[in-house]
């Protein structure tokens, strides 16, 4: 390429992505030769910042026509803008939460290289949603899984954290493995890594019957590749252990934006590619994505049966949590599986509201563990006589995860359920699995309220709420109830800006 069409590009387009990867290489500059003594908050300042800086200049793009750079490899479209968005706010309360954890197990050691890792997993996926081909996508999944192994196991003396440091490796590179075999098997049928490509060739080829087992292989494989990295049932096993033995703020990171990039790159490979192929080589077929909806619906039920059951044997509210968060990787599949018009609407608000309820209630878990000395259930006893409204905010936060009315929770399941009804046929079993695992889920979310309101506190002792934690504290509770009360402020945002949803189809 010469050093003139380089320059022709529009780089602009990828300014947020610029921000983030300039503030990175700034934290790990400072963090090098700052003194060992003087205190890492301060970068994390700096992140918070950059990631603000990344929000803003995101917003100037709204309006934005598609627009590609490198021969398509990088878009930026209405569905990459839209989830941005989550990612770089729930980036930005996430490491709110890491400026105000207290640094144990070593962690303050390492608190510098914790700060920039954080960044960097962020800008893999933000590439994750605007790639538009195969090999930025995975370069994007894997530099935010990288990284995040790394920050699960940043607090090197901590036996649980080194534990599923591991555990997490070993699954992660098993689920790269699958996903990129599953991959190379389109690539081989196709003859291009370009996902609009991929989808123009196989739209044209009239598969034979050959060429279809080969994509349905390339099917199964991508989908339970990418099954681990959503912690999806039965490929959750890692979950649990991560989620404990992780410092609280990554916890918060995994079952956030984590998960929303490992929709975004569902739905990017999915819809672009599986979604135009004819499943059986008539051009009047129905698509391959529509033909095994059946199989991603099995998997969506068997999430939310398994997320929610085990979870009520759960001791360990991170454990707890992280059973939850496998329960709401199924909701978010039921979306998925029904392929209605209300698709896409009903997964990105799902994924904003459980952003603000999520966030919420891991700084809470955060600031009581830390206070407690431990992340069990009893730790939670009498909360509401030693910080009223620290246990009344937990409540309305767990009231939303369970989707009470009133709630952004309640507006994201209905959004689902009604979701599931609106192709033909009409996916009757998942939405009742749907309806009977959020019963299921209420036991366990109310135990805890149990503990806070009609148990005695083990002492008196009252809380100290940083400033960092009460912002994200103020902004999810708001970000609940107002979503809950006027869901239209998200979904006229989201109209009103990105009306060509769909257009990385195009």
């Amino acid at each position: 390429m010469e050093l003139e069409q380089l320059l022709d590009f529009k780089w602009s387009i990828m300014t947020p992505e610029f921000i983030i990867l300039g503030v990175a290489t700034l934290l790990s500059i400072l963090d090098l030769f700052m003194p060992k003594s003087m205190d890492r908050k301060i970068l994390g300042w700096i992140g918070v910042a950059g990631i603000a800086a990344a929000t803003v200049s995101l917003a100037g793009f709204i309006d934005e026509p598609v627009t590609s750079i490198l021969f398509d490899t990088f878009r930026l479209d209405s569905f990459a803008k839209a989830f941005k968005f989550i990612l770089l706010i729930g980036s930005l309360f996430v490491l709110l939460l890491a400026i105000s954890f207290e640094k144990k197990d070593g962690l303050a050691e390492f608190a510098g290289e914790f700060y920039y890792l954080f960044l960097t997993a962020l800008l893999g996926a933000m590439f994750m949603a605007s790639s538009g081909d195969l090999i930025t996508l995975f370069i994007g999944l894997e530099l935010l899984t990288i990284s995040s192994w790394v920050l699960v196991g940043v607090t090197k003396r901590n036996k649980k954290s080194n534990e599923s440091a591991m555990k997490y490796v070993i699954n992660g590179g098993i689920s790269t493995a699958i996903t990129l075999f599953g991959l190379s098997y389109i690539y081989g049928l196709t003859g291009t890594t370009n996902i609009k490509d991929m989808s123009g060739t196989l739209m044209t080829m009239g598969g034979s019957q050959n060429q279809l087992y080969l994509l349905a292989i390339a099917f199964f494989m991508t989908l339970v590749g990418l099954s681990f990295k959503l912690a999806t049932a039965p490929f959750h096993m890692w979950a649990p252990d991560v989620y404990e033995g992780a410092p609280t703020p990554v916890t918060a990171f995994l079952s956030i934006v984590s998960k929303t990039a490992g929709f975004v790159i569902i739905v990017r490979i999915f819809v672009s590619i599986f979604g135009s192929v004819p499943a059986t080589g008539a051009q009047d077929a129905l698509p391959m994505l529509l033909h095994l909806q059946d199989y991603i619906g099995f998997l969506a039920g068997a999430t939310m049966i398994i997320g929610n059951v085990i979870a009520l044997r759960q001791r360990n509210i991170k454990r707890m949590f992280a059973y939850s968060s496998i329960a709401h990787a199924g909701y978010i599949l039921v979306a998925f599986t029904s392929m209605s018009y209300f698709t896409f609407d009903a997964i990105w608000f799902y994924l904003l509201a459980y952003l603000f309820m999520n966030v919420g209630a891991f700084a809470i878990i955060q600031l009581v563990g830390a206070k407690a000395g431990s992340d069990d259930i009893s730790a939670y006893a009498g909360l509401y006589r030693r910080a009223p409204i620290l246990a009344v905010t937990f409540a309305v936060l767990i009231l939303s995860l369970a989707g009470i009315p009133g709630t952004a929770g309640f507006i994201g399941k209905l959004n689902i359920f009604m979701g599931a009804f609106a192709t033909e046929p009409a996916h009757y079993v998942l939405a009742s699995i749907l309806i009977a695992t959020s019963v299921v889920s209420y036991f366990y979310y109310f135990g805890i309220m149990t503990q806070m309101f009609f148990r005695p506190a083990a002492d008196d002792s009252k809380f100290n709420i940083p400033v960092a934690l009460l912002v994200v504290l103020i902004g999810s509770v708001v970000g609940t109830i107002a979503l809950g009360i006027l869901p239209n402020i998200a979904f006229d945002f989201l109209h009103d800006n990105f009306m060509q949803f769909k257009d990385f189809l195009q």
